[in-house]
């Protein structure tokens, strides 16, 4: 199933996706929770009672290209990302690749939704894109294993790590780069595992701008799979529900180009990836 919130008269809801359309959850059931993170914190055993009341569901639904998307899961307690995740990603901006996860965080502000603009900021032009796999936690989680941690995740999306390079580079942390006001595309839903393969393997990822492939790899190319992120993150940081892990980007980046793309104000950026769908966010230059 793809879950997603959306927008409505001011309103935060969640629905489920089903073909060009979107049901809203209360009209399946007034007693589930109308948002994602307390969809999430009902557990996984949920999911099977929903998809029997949804495959016979025959009331009310919303086109999808009506719809005003919001966050899949709003204000995520920890949004954790994986830097130099794929090799030959390294290797174009000259970098080391790392033996152990390379995390940094980012804030719920730096956060766009699908269909929402990304900010191109005023003070400095040098806005990369990054195509990403995205996982998200399903329950409280420490010290997991190669055994169990798939059992932690509840579902996956896709992100666009929009990264301000100049301000990323200003230290060997790059905190201030990656977290420039709505400058990651987050959505548009979050796919529940049992419609990928075991871990997101073997999936096609891809990042088009403005309709051309910049990016296309698959998610075997990562140096650390989703099982031994989760493994390595349990060590440090009690996971939650609803926490967010970008698994990082593959080559073909815009700034080691030559000469170097960067997004600008009209441009469409739109990762890709099989088995969950196409986030979309166009570009506009910051008030």
């Amino acid at each position: 199933m793809k879950f997603l919130q959306y927008n409505e008269n001011g309103q935060i809801k969640l629905a489920v996706k089903r073909q060009d359309s979107i049901i809203p959850l209360h009209s399946v059931d007034e007693n589930l929770p109308q948002d994602m993170k307390g969809l999430i914190l009902k557990g996984s055993e949920v999911l099977d009672e929903l998809r029997q009341k949804i495959s016979s569901y025959s009331g009310t639904t919303l086109p999808l290209h009506n719809v005003e998307f919001a966050l899949p899961v709003g204000n995520p307690e920890r949004f954790l990302c994986l830097g130099l995740n794929y090799v030959d990603h390294a290797k174009e901006g000259n970098n080391t690749v790392p033996e152990h996860p390379a995390i940094f965080m980012r804030t719920p502000t730096s956060l766009a939704a699908h269909n929402q603009p990304l900010l191109l900021p005023k003070v400095n032009k040098k806005l990369d894109y990054e195509a990403e796999l995205l996982v998200v936690i399903g329950k409280e989680a420490k010290y997991l294993n190669r055994d169990n941690a798939l059992d932690a995740v509840w579902g996956y999306s896709l992100f666009n790590d929009g990264s301000v390079r100049p301000y990323q580079r200003w230290s060997t942390q790059w905190t201030m780069g990656k977290n420039f006001d709505q400058t990651g595309g987050f959505g548009p839903w979050i796919v529940t595992p049992d419609e990928l393969p075991l871990g997101a393997k073997g999936l096609e990822i891809e990042m088009r701008l403005n309709g051309q492939v910049m990016q296309l790899a698959n998610t075997n190319d990562m140096v650390f799979d989703v099982v031994t992120t989760l493994v390595q993150i349990s060590e440090c940081m009690t996971l939650q529900p609803g926490d967010c892990i970008a698994m990082g980007t593959p080559s073909g980046v815009g700034y080691p180009r030559n000469p170097p793309v960067f997004l600008q104000p009209g441009d469409i950026a739109e990762v890709d990836v099989e088995g969950i769908g196409v986030l979309k966010n166009g570009i506009v230059l910051e008030e």
